[in-house]
């Protein structure tokens, strides 16, 4: 492993600075996956030289929150209230235009080392007693690459508070396939149910898939313009699987453990650079999950909760 420092020093030349801060790369083989210390991030992952998530510039923050991890809440919470024992939490508004709290409370936080090898790296943040979130708690992130070159996550919480606390982990990755031209892909996602969101979207209503939201049998990116939670997912051995496929075989997958028991496909066209770009985000709870109570889950004293997700890579015929 190689990994870029914040300062510089007195002795040697100035290093790379980062708008991320310092740069983990994780190399095995063929693979190469590089994590940062902004929001324990995922700013790219290779196989045999083929990109497969979405990256940015050296000086640049996460466009459209590009890799990064979500606690203690993923998505959104309306208006940035809820109740506690009956009491209003106020978040800060940080989705300004449709007045949500965004993200949970770690995106512009910088996560510590706690220890890190040729072939993974763990890090670090607390969530640290504030208004709206009244709880002491941490959360670790551990990137991975496995002896088959895949690249697995795995994201602990763990509640440091005299009381029980609620969350939802998630995470926000891009899938893309190299140079392949993102509109001829198809993305496959074996779900049954949708979430149904207003203007703002904060899901009211749950229905069957349909239409730009039923990747069962896959959907071309070019016919997409979509933003939704999904959930009824179907699983092998445990693991729901995402897929990302080009016509010559190739493909990238995404994978999330059996906590993970939603999906939020988004494919922006405002993303830097791309035409389209593809988000498939696992998560254990839905936007407004603070106030629907749908996946949320709440974090005894002294326990942890741990969710695993990982992405693969296969070159098809060129393999």
């Amino acid at each position: 492993m190689t990994s870029s420092p914040h300062q510089e020093s007195p002795a040697g030349p100035t290093p790379q600075a980062y708008a991320t801060g310092r740069q983990y790369e994780l190399r095995r083989g063929d693979a190469l996956a590089v994590v940062t210390e902004l929001a324990a991030g995922l700013r790219s992952f290779h196989r045999a030289g083929v990109l497969l998530t979405e990256t940015y510039g050296d000086d640049q923050i996460p466009p459209g929150a590009t890799g990064i991890t979500l606690a203690p809440w993923a998505n959104r919470v309306e208006d940035g209230t809820w109740f506690l024992d009956g009491k209003k939490q106020q978040l800060d508004i940080t989705e300004v235009g449709r007045n949500n709290a965004s993200h949970g409370l770690l995106r512009n936080a910088a996560y510590a080392l706690v220890d890190e090898s040729e072939h993974s790296v763990s890090l670090e943040a607390t969530i640290f007693p504030q208004h709206g979130y009244p709880f002491l708690l941490r959360h670790r992130v551990q990137y991975l690459l496995d002896d088959t070159l895949g690249l697995v996550v795995r994201q602990t919480l763990a509640n440091h508070s005299k009381a029980p606390a609620p969350f939802v982990l998630g995470a926000h990755p891009y899938l893309r396939l190299g140079d392949a031209l993102i509109e001829d892909l198809v993305l496959t996602v074996a779900a049954d149910t949708r979430l149904v969101a207003d203007d703002r979207l904060i899901p009211r209503s749950a229905a069957p898939v349909a239409g730009d939201t039923d990747f069962r049998s896959g959907r071309h990116i070019a016919e997409l313009s979509v933003d939704v939670a999904l959930t009824g997912l179907k699983r092998v051995d445990g693991k729901a699987r995402h897929t990302l496929s080009a016509a010559d075989g190739r493909s990238v997958s995404l994978w999330q453990d059996e906590a993970c028991e939603y999906v939020h496909v988004f494919v922006s066209t405002e993303y830097p650079g791309r035409s389209r770009a593809v988000a498939v985000e696992p998560m254990t709870g839905p936007a407004n999950a603070f106030n629907s109570g749908d996946g949320l889950r709440w974090l005894a004293p002294g326990e942890a909760f741990t969710i695993e997700w990982g992405i693969d890579y296969s070159a098809g015929a060129q393999g």
